[in-house]
């Protein structure tokens, strides 16, 4: 997508299960819109500590500098006149008032671009990914490879003690490789 001045905002969706390289795309996109010097900001939600508290870092340890909010409601305390873009990671875990901020955002004439997961480790969606996915104009849906059998994985498979997660497990619970696998359809386990 182009910027141009009389051009009315956007919301792009970048997602798909997790390993699928959503950060990785998000901080790609970051370096373009800093080749073409325009003003942004990222935040990312305070429960994802994975990696560090103050940017987004990608699985492979690229890394860009964010701000770090408890509520949605915090990034109006950040936005300024010259700000042209606003870049959400990790959407799914913020509070439904995200949804409703970032078609505002839109709206003013911002660029803004969130990436999460599109489905839970059940495979049922997000629905606050899937509120965003209805009402942008640009979706990028990654995939992954299954570590099961290599095919293209669309899933995200929850492991505790070594197996798949029983499906009455918590649906918020931030870990990496040792809690999560990126499988595909036919080798996505839920235990009912």
């Amino acid at each position: 997508m182009q910027y141009y001045s009389d051009k009315p905002g956007w919301i792009e969706v970048v997602c798909g299960p997790m390993f699928a390289g959503k950060t990785e795309e998000l901080i790609r996109r970051v370096k373009r819109m800093d080749f073409a010097k325009k003003k942004y900001l990222i935040f990312k939600p305070t429960i994802d500590n994975r990696y560090a508290i103050s940017e987004v870092v990608s699985h492979n340890q690229r890394k860009v500098k964010a701000i770090n909010i408890s509520s949605s409601k915090e990034i109006y305390n950040y936005i300024t006149e010259d700000i042209e873009a606003v870049l959400i990671d990790e959407v799914q875990f913020f509070d439904e008032d995200v949804v409703e901020i970032c078609r505002e955002l839109a709206d003013r004439g911002l660029r803004v671009i969130c990436t999460g997961l599109d489905c839970d480790f059940r495979g049922n969606p997000f629905p606050i990914v899937a509120s965003l996915l209805a009402m942008s104009e640009n979706i990028t849906k990654l995939t992954a490879i299954c570590v099961c059998c290599g095919n293209e994985a669309t899933k995200t498979q929850r492991i505790i003690n070594g197996k798949p997660a029983k499906y009455d497990e918590p649906i918020i619970l931030v870990g990496e490789k040792e809690s999560y696998e990126p499988r595909c359809r036919k080798c996505h386990v839920i235990k009912r």
